[in-house]
């Protein structure tokens, strides 16, 4: 569990992919909430936004989530410079929709490398910076592509039904050492992730929840914030998927 003698503005958070999308996102929520957040993508800029009121509390690493040797340099300066992590949200994630047949064998290696590999690395090296607290929380980025089965997105499926497995068994690992592993399964946003998606094909995934509208990046945030509050700390291994899916 996140130590409850922390204040909310002292939490030292990680987030993954915060150069756009519900990663920017999730970064000016938890900084406005007076976190300090560190984020990282594959650019090298900080995203604008997150220098002005907030710049002394965040700070932005360029790094591939799926290059072991740059995340445990990133992890190395996180101890250094903050000394311990209280929670660490996997958001980085890539997709990409075609039917299997015509699928490339690289763009399969590319989504697994991202989706599955980095979420796996960030848990491995955030659980060995947590266990000096014996405290922590972990969430990770599923996807409603997954219990839907939709076609076309076959890897990024795939790719999210491991991630699923891995916070599932981590949990159970980690559980002694009073680390939570969590994930959040997001239905279609506006973001740049469904910005090809025809819009038909939108309105057909949308019909299929019970709660028929697209979801809100503050959806996220939403249950994100619930898992790593103090009160949270009974419970892991869950996933939970926005819309009704």
């Amino acid at each position: 569990m996140i130590n409850t003698t922390i204040p909310r503005n002292e939490r030292t958070i990680l987030i993954t992919g915060t150069s756009r999308g519900i990663g920017r996102h999730l970064a000016e929520r938890f900084l406005s909430a007076g976190d300090t957040v560190i984020g990282c993508s594959r650019s090298a800029a900080t995203p604008d936004g997150l220098t002005s009121e907030s710049s002394h509390r965040y700070s932005h690493h360029r790094v591939d989530v799926s290059d072991e040797s740059a995340v445990r340099q990133l992890f190395h300066e996180i101890k250094q410079q903050h000394g311990r992590l209280d929670a660490l949200i996997n958001n980085a994630g890539i997709a990409s929709m075609n039917h299997s047949l015509l699928t490339p064998i690289e763009t399969v290696r590319s989504i697994f490398e991202t989706n599955v590999i980095g979420t796996f690395l960030f848990c491995q090296e955030a659980a060995k910076l947590m266990l000096a607290n014996r405290s922590g929380r972990i969430v990770n980025m599923a996807s409603v592509a997954t219990p839907l089965k939709l076609e076309g997105e076959s890897a990024y499926a795939a790719s999210k039904a491991a991630v699923v497995s891995l916070t599932e068994v981590l949990s159970r690992e980690f559980a002694k050492s009073g680390i939570t592993v969590n994930a959040v399964g997001p239905s279609p946003i506006g973001t740049n992730l469904i910005r090809n998606v025809p819009a038909e094909k939108i309105d057909q995934l949308i019909n299929r929840q019970a709660i028929k509208r697209l979801g809100t990046a503050d959806d996220v945030y939403n249950v994100v914030d619930f898992f790593l509050r103090p009160e949270s700390e009974f419970i892991t291994g869950q996933v939970i998927y926005l819309g009704g899916v």
